[in-house]
């Protein structure tokens, strides 16, 4: 199997910086453990998985599966190895101290608009554990085992996606509206996975264009696939409060407020909200948590 190695400037943390990828800790797709992860990925050449270990101040990747090559091509991309920081300067005090800490997290990109648009939308006003049913049930369904001998199952392909009749996703969850947006960005797949080569203003605007996807989507989508610095996946069930309350000591956010406290931080605000994510602080529930519902009600 093809293999290339990387050093890295400095060092990357593979499971923090990959991790947003991870549907789950189930995940069908990926496989993360501290030095060590496996991911079951779409070239245009083909199937791949792609798997990345730490060995020293070096990252191996070795993979499988007719995408092999493209996947190892892809590799700096992905890892975040040209993460460029330059203009990002941490004046607040429990930023600097996360940046710190969290030294090896790094903004990288898959480019594989679809692997993460797809999750994206299911997960779409639901609770995450709604969310990962609807997500492992199209895999289980009508993905395909992947490239290597790990295991793993890709996303299904768009043509199969684009196909399915709507009420046959009904069992997982996943309701008419959902299951019709997933069908449609299928069937615009090619045109949804030009945006990686766009400026990154109009792969927003491609994005949006398609009714059913708001600014969450996008910013979601293009934090993972275009490696966006400044993301901000606005209307956020509990991202407003997790910032308002990380930056300012408020325990209640709103997506005004939210900005408000990220724009010294413009350009870099994706990168903000990564540090804040992983950090393991979170405000005290204020409220009712979102509830699972039944999808005769949706």
């Amino acid at each position: 199997m093809p293999i290339r190695s990387l050093l890295p400037d400095r060092p990357i943390d593979l499971e923090l910086t990959l991790g947003l990828h991870g549907r789950g800790p189930r995940d069908p797709a990926i496989r993360l453990r501290p030095g060590h992860v496996i991911r079951a990925t779409r070239t245009i050449d083909g199937p791949a998985t792609l798997e990345l270990t730490i060995r020293g101040d070096r990252i191996d990747g070795e993979a499988w599966g007719p995408g092999a090559e493209r996947a190892l091509d892809g590799m700096t991309a992905l890892i975040g190895a040209a993460d460029d920081r330059a203009d990002f300067t941490p004046a607040h005090r429990l930023l600097a101290d996360l940046d710190r800490r969290l030294a090896g997290l790094r903004i990288g990109r898959t480019g594989a608009v679809l692997e993460a648009l797809i999750p994206a939308i299911l997960e779409q006003k639901v609770t995450g554990t709604e969310a990962r049913r609807g997500y492992h049930g199209l895999i289980d369904r009508w993905g395909e085992p992947a490239p290597g001998p790990f295991g793993l199952r890709l996303l299904p392909a768009p043509s199969v996606l684009a196909a399915v009749p709507y009420h046959e996703m009904h069992p997982f969850g996943i309701e008419r509206r959902r299951a019709e947006l997933i069908r449609a960005v299928a069937a615009r797949a090619a045109r949804f996975e030009e945006i990686v080569d766009l400026p990154l203003a109009d792969a927003y605007a491609r994005l949006t264009a398609l009714p059913g996807i708001g600014p969450w989507t996008a910013a979601e989508v293009a934090i993972r696939a275009l490696g966006d610095p400044d993301a901000v996946s606005l209307g956020d069930y509990h991202l407003p409060s997790l910032v308002s309350y990380a930056l300012a000591g408020e325990r209640r956010g709103t997506d005004a407020r939210m900005l408000e406290l990220l724009e010294p931080y413009h350009g870099q605000r994706g990168r903000v909200i990564r540090l804040l994510e992983a950090s393991g602080i979170r405000p005290a529930p204020h409220g009712p948590r979102m509830q699972p519902r039944s999808i005769a009600a949706i």
